[in-house]
């Protein structure tokens, strides 16, 4: 079979398509390449930065879709089937809420499309007998295999020169928030770390994300990837809990194999929020300024995230987080306004108390934008929880702010490499905020000559 993937966009920057400059590779897309019986003839398409290729014939289309960019990935799927082709969804997105998927696709992949899941639908695909829904049973395995990403899959496509590459899946917590962890519910699984080690030793690329949900959530086996990844001397970041924190063996471990940097959730400074929020374990290992500050020590850039807007939150506790934020000198932070995603606990407790937006479909809404709350906050209006939120973003992102924060010599400026790290992404991150925020989801039809332009 013809299979063409698709990544899509989110949506219209000013009645343009969305052009970010820092897209990074579509990991998920290589995978499925490698898993990919012979046989088959494969194309990636990345809507962020080429057309589609409506025209073109093909027998199978692959569409991966996550919350923001829904309903873009309707769009093009409504499009390809209007024209006879089938069309699979699948993602993050289609597995919360497969039945509105199932509206827009000839199959849904709900869970990881891993080899039995997809091996299984491109049989069906290619004996006419497609499902209209394809389960994985990922989650009921401790461990998982797969071959070497087909990589080659990006070349000419401008991407960030940053690799990707994955050790674990699921995640060990379940947040109210989190529409991983809702789908995974608890569980957790990895590859065997010499595996992981080999794939990264052959290929070229000295700058690697993780893109595990928390690639420390089984501390023995990160320890022993870790071990691994010591001899092959590349640069990694990743996303954490702060459970390494509490472990100066793993964040020794983490050093050593090359960890320039981590994505951590501290999400709240409010010990009530982090408890509504299904995420007390993050005062588990001492209060956040102890914790920084043995971070610090070891030399980790952080990229901090956080969320405004539980019951708790006020204007002066965001005000607060923000002032906390800036005394770190955090390489990058991130000031999200809470979202409820469909299919998550979260969602659910705010659609039973009559707190939702947009009739509750806020990522199909018309009005709805990027950065907007989506919910009615408990202490303020859905408009100024937006306003904070964008505010927070602006301060923490001024030159003055970013030329601030370079000087902390523990981290940002530690030696020429994480200096250079720091100044190439900063501005490209206050770049890409400014130009998304209060983006329209979707082309709402606006295409041209048969083609994405």
């Amino acid at each position: 079979m013809r299979i063409l993937f698709v990544k899509p966009n989110m949506g219209l920057v000013r009645g343009r398509p969305y052009d970010d400059r820092g897209r990074m590779e579509p990991h998920t897309f290589a995978v499925l390449a490698a898993i990919t019986p012979d046989g088959h003839e494969i194309h990636l398409c990345d809507d962020r930065c080429e057309p589609v290729p409506y025209r073109e014939n093909w027998d199978l289309v692959g569409i991966n879709t996550e919350v923001y960019t829904a309903r873009r990935a309707y769009e093009i799927a409504d499009r390809f089937r209007a024209a006879g082709t089938r069309v699979v969804l699948g993602g993050c997105h289609a597995s919360m809420i497969p039945s509105e998927a199932a509206d827009h696709a000839d199959a849904v992949c709900i869970g990881e499309a891993d080899e039995e899941l997809w091996g299984a639908l491109l049989e069906d695909a290619a004996r006419g007998r497609l499902g209209p829904f394809y389960q994985s049973k990922a989650g009921f395995r401790r461990e998982f295999a797969r071959p070497r990403p087909q990589t080659g899959l990006f070349r000419g496509k401008p991407y960030l020169p940053i690799r990707l590459t994955q050790f674990s899946r699921g995640c060990t917590n379940v947040c109210e928030y989190c529409a991983t962890g809702n789908i995974w519910k608890g569980a957790f699984q990895t590859r065997d770390p010499r595996e992981v080690a080999e794939e990264l030793a052959n290929q070229d690329r000295k700058y690697i994300f993780f893109t595990d949900e928390n690639i420390v959530a089984d501390s023995h086996a990160a320890k022993a990837l870790f071990r691994e990844l010591i001899p092959l001397k590349l640069h990694w970041t990743g996303q954490a809990s702060l459970k390494f924190a509490g472990d100066p063996e793993l964040m020794d471990l983490m050093v050593r194999s090359g960890c320039a940097g981590l994505v951590v959730g501290f999400e709240s400074r409010n010990p009530a929020d982090l408890a509504t929020m299904r995420k007390p374990s993050n005062l588990a290992y001492g209060s956040y300024d102890e914790v920084v500050e043995r971070i610090r020590d070891a030399g980790i850039m952080l990229w901090a995230a956080f969320l405004l807007g539980y019951d708790d939150e006020t204007e002066s506790s965001i005000r607060e987080t923000l002032d906390w934020a800036l005394s770190k000198k955090f390489a990058f932070s991130a000031f999200n306004i809470l979202t409820p995603y469909p299919g998550t606990a979260l969602y659910d407790r705010l659609r039973a108390e009559g707190r939702l937006l947009y009739d509750g479909k806020w990522w199909l809404h018309d009005d709805y934008r990027f950065g907007h709350a989506a919910f009615r906050p408990a202490r303020m209006s859905p408009e100024r929880l937006s306003e904070l939120g964008l505010e927070a973003r602006l301060a923490h992102n001024s030159i003055y702010q970013i030329i601030r924060r370079a000087t902390d010599p523990k981290t940002n400026c530690k030696d020429l490499r994480s200096l250079f790290t720091y100044f190439a992404y900063n501005p490209l991150f206050r770049a890409e905020l400014l130009k998304k925020h209060a983006m329209m989801l979707g082309y709402r039809g606006r295409e041209r000559g048969g083609i994405s332009y």
